[in-house]
């Protein structure tokens, strides 16, 4: 009598954990797409509707706008950054270089529209400072140390310098707004890497 009764709350707060985990991540979503079309402008009771749930639910998940774009910017980061493994397990490595470039690009473009409120946040301090940078170029150097075994990259270059490199092209074209020319500069790029003799 008391097993089945005890057991009750454990299956009753399972839902509940996969209910709030999945509003977390439609949450993130619609903020995601939020961010990109309104420069970061988006209210939060309009991010609250395209998620299809109410506003008190965004703020136990997201007490704050910054809270919020904390939280973006970190699945956003991981979500590059991760995906430099997965890319060389399905790509040669100059491949996945190309395609993880153009990964990076829609990171870039996607903090373009939080960049207000991250900058306030890391200057306040009230958004942690993460290590983007070192993260980025630990992901390059994955990619870049695989192509160099294959002979596919340049052994001569460094992550460090592909990541200045990358900032260059994707901080140049922010003004201009023309997907062509940013796709075209990162094709540069994947060509200066490639071996000379390639």
């Amino acid at each position: 009598m008391i097993a089945p009764d005890s057991a009750e709350p454990a299956r009753s707060e399972r839902p509940a954990r996969a209910d709030a985990r999945r509003n977390r991540e439609k949450l993130l979503a619609a903020a995601r797409a939020a961010f990109a079309a309104s420069g970061g402008a988006a209210p939060l009771d309009a991010i609250a509707r395209e998620a299809g749930v109410g506003i008190g639910t965004l703020y136990r998940h997201f007490p704050t706008r910054e809270a919020l774009v904390e939280a973006l910017y970190a699945a956003e980061l991981d979500a590059v950054v991760d995906s430099a493994p997965a890319l060389l397990a399905d790509l040669p490595p100059e491949a996945a270089l190309r395609a993880w470039v153009e990964r990076y690009a829609a990171f870039c473009a996607a903090k373009r529209g939080m960049s207000d409120t991250l900058r306030a946040g890391w200057a306040a301090g009230t958004i942690a400072t993460p290590a983007t940078r070192e993260r980025i170029t630990a992901a390059i150097a994955l990619i870049l140390d695989a192509g160099v075994r294959a002979g596919d990259l340049r052994a001569d270059v460094e992550a460090g310098e592909i990541t200045l490199m990358l900032l260059g092209v994707f901080l140049s074209t922010t003004a201009v707004n023309c997907p062509e020319k940013t796709a075209r500069l990162q094709d540069l790029v994947v060509d200066v890497l490639r071996p000379s003799s390639a």
